[in-house]
């Protein structure tokens, strides 16, 4: 399950999409009326033209990045299970319905499916709203069989072996740093997280202090990833950083910006730049258009001399390996992997 894309760069299909993705309570988390007067008065009519501009710059002729690649994330992943595999999106088509039926048309008796969200990290503008609503689908059609969600695994072995044998060969070339560039999201979404209410964002540290909040903290999470993947590539901690991309309006999101980090490098003697997305795991709008793009454009104009974007996951053999295991576990009975409900 992915996070979804219009069904074209046309811009009646990038309204559609932006008014599904923005209306959601777990995005635009405010009561019901001033979300549907921000985004169909304000949001979408100002950002939609802006949209299919950047869809367009990264179009493909088999269609939107994201779908194409979840496509042959599926192909490859059905090559080493004996499940069926289905693909479904939070956002756009297909839908989750559309996933849950085509398994029971291969397994009429099907008692189990398990969702792999393409999500390594908990957000609840992410990993949160996929998991919600496959269920509120799968209550309100009352389908029969169970539903197993494979846990954030930002700190899982494989995962993280993965997303290291991906960065590996960029390592090989000249570069000043390498920037662990993950997606934003709002203070407040980190606070509505904090399950003991009094642990995220009270201090500096509050991600290094053990916590029961660490479970649904963002911050943490990516900082972790950051922390082991930079282990794993035996860097120096000069050698690299993190910050968070994509905002949306005027509240506070989480820090360091990745666009005014991009701004900053130059005049720090940062000249060969790295950037690698690791909360993303199929290359999108995101990392295509906002960083290779716009973000090589501010690094270059700011004074940077070579800026690499090193490409997602995708369907990189060790990542189709890590979930193949991931869904062995799961349909052999271990729970390690699953989601506490």
């Amino acid at each position: 399950m992915n996070l979804g894309s219009p069904d074209s760069a046309e811009l009646k299909d990038i309204r559609r999409y932006l008014n599904e993705f923005l209306m959601d309570e777990r995005v635009i988390d405010m009561p019901y009326l001033g979300r549907l007067l921000l985004v169909k008065g304000i949001i979408v009519p100002f950002r939609a033209p802006k949209s299919a501009a950047a869809y367009r710059s990264i179009w493909t002729t088999e269609g939107s990045p994201l779908i194409v690649l979840t496509k042959q994330l599926q192909a490859a992943l059905q090559q080493q299970v004996n499940e069926p595999v289905e693909i479904a999106m939070r956002y756009g088509n297909p839908a989750p319905a559309d996933a849950y039926n085509a398994l029971m048309k291969k397994i009429p008796g099907l008692e189990e499916v398990i969702v792999v969200p393409l999500y390594p990290h908990y957000a609840m503008s992410s990993y949160e709203t996929a998991v919600e609503y496959a269920k509120a689908i799968h209550r309100k059609k009352k389908y029969p069989f169970r539903l197993s969600f494979i846990k954030p695994y930002y700190d899982e072995i494989n995962y993280l072996e993965a997303l290291a044998e991906s960065i590996k060969p960029y390592l090989q070339q000249d570069f000043d740093h390498i920037l662990f560039s993950y997606h934003g999201v709002p203070e407040r979404h980190i606070h509505k997280g904090d399950v003991t209410g009094q642990h995220c964002l009270k201090e500096v540290s509050c991600c290094q202090v053990n916590s029961p909040a660490h479970a649904r903290c963002y911050r943490h999470q990516c900082l972790m990833t950051t922390k082991l993947l930079a282990e794993k590539l035996q860097l120096t901690k000069e050698k690299y950083s993190f910050s968070f991309q994509s905002r949306l309006g005027r509240d506070e999101w989480l820090k360091p910006y990745t666009a005014v980090r991009l701004e900053q490098m130059p005049n720090e003697g940062i000249k060969k730049l790295l950037v690698a997305c690791p909360a993303f795991i199929s290359d999108c709008l995101e990392t295509l258009e906002e960083i290779a793009e716009e973000g090589k454009e501010i690094f270059l104009h700011a004074g940077g001399e070579n800026f690499t974007m090193i490409p997602c996951l995708n369907v990189h053999p060790f990542w189709v390996k890590t979930i193949a295991g991931y869904v062995r576990k799961v349909a052999g009975g271990d729970n390690e992997m699953v989601l506490a409900e």
